[in-house]
C-alpha cells in the first residue's frame, strides 16, 4: 500500500463544500470551554457534512487563534451560528422539525449502537460543559438522550472525541457514504 498525497484524495473546496448535498444532522455546542475543542469539532462536522454548528452560552466563536489551530480552516466551509441562549436555538429547531437529541449519560438514555435513525428525520446533536454536560434544562427539553457505551474505568470521553463517534454512527446509520456530494 501506498499512503495518498494530499492532492489525490479529492477533497472538495470549501466552495464545493457550501453547495454540497448535507448530511441532515446539526451540532449545538452549549458552553463548552476548550478553543481546541470547538475547532476540533468544526474539523468533525467539516468531513461528515454536516448542515450547520450552533455556538452556544459561553462557546467561543470564530475568528479565533486557538480554534484555528485545531479547525484547519474549516471555520471557513462550516456553517455556524452564535446564540447566548441554547434553549431560543431548541425552540426554534424544533419548529422546523429538527429531533433535538442530547449527548449524556442519562436515566434511560438509548445507548448509541441501538439508536435507530429515520431517514426522512433531521437531527441535532447538543453536547454539553466538558466538566458539567448538558445541563438538567436542556436533557429535558430533547426527545432523545443518545449515551455512549463505555466499558472501562473512565466515566467520559473528550467532548471532540464524543462529537465524532455520535456524529460518525449517525452519518453511517444515515447511509451517507453511499451519496455522492453535489458539486
Amino acid at each position: 500500500m501506498r499512503k495518498l498525497k494530499n492532492e489525490e484524495l479529492g477533497r472538495l473546496d470549501v466552495e464545493g463544500f457550501k453547495n454540497a448535498e448535507k448530511a441532515p444532522i446539526l451540532i449545538i455546542l452549549d458552553n463548552i470551554r476548550s478553543l481546541n475543542n470547538i475547532g476540533s469539532i468544526f474539523r468533525t462536522a467539516d468531513a461528515f457534512l454536516i448542515e450547520k454548528i450552533y455556538l452556544c452560552g459561553i462557546t467561543a466563536k470564530p475568528p479565533h487563534k486557538d480554534i484555528h489551530k485545531t479547525a484547519l480552516g474549516a471555520t471557513e466551509s462550516v456553517d455556524w451560528e452564535y446564540s447566548e441562549s441554547v434553549e431560543e436555538v431548541m425552540v426554534d429547531l424544533k419548529s422546523k422539525g429538527y429531533t433535538l437529541i442530547a449527548v449524556e449519560q442519562a436515566e434511560k438514555a438509548t445507548m448509541l449502537n441501538d439508536f435507530q435513525v429515520d431517514g426522512e428525520s433531521k437531527y441535532a446533536l447538543i453536547f454539553g460543559n466538558e466538566v458539567k454536560g448538558v445541563a438538567q434544562k436542556v436533557v429535558d427539553q430533547c426527545a432523545v438522550v443518545l449515551e455512549i457505551p463505555q466499558y472501562g474505568t473512565k466515566h467520559s470521553l473528550n467532548i471532540s472525541v464524543s462529537t465524532g463517534v455520535v456524529v460518525w454512527d449517525l452519518w453511517s446509520k444515515l447511509n451517507m457514504k453511499n451519496k455522492t456530494p453535489m458539486l
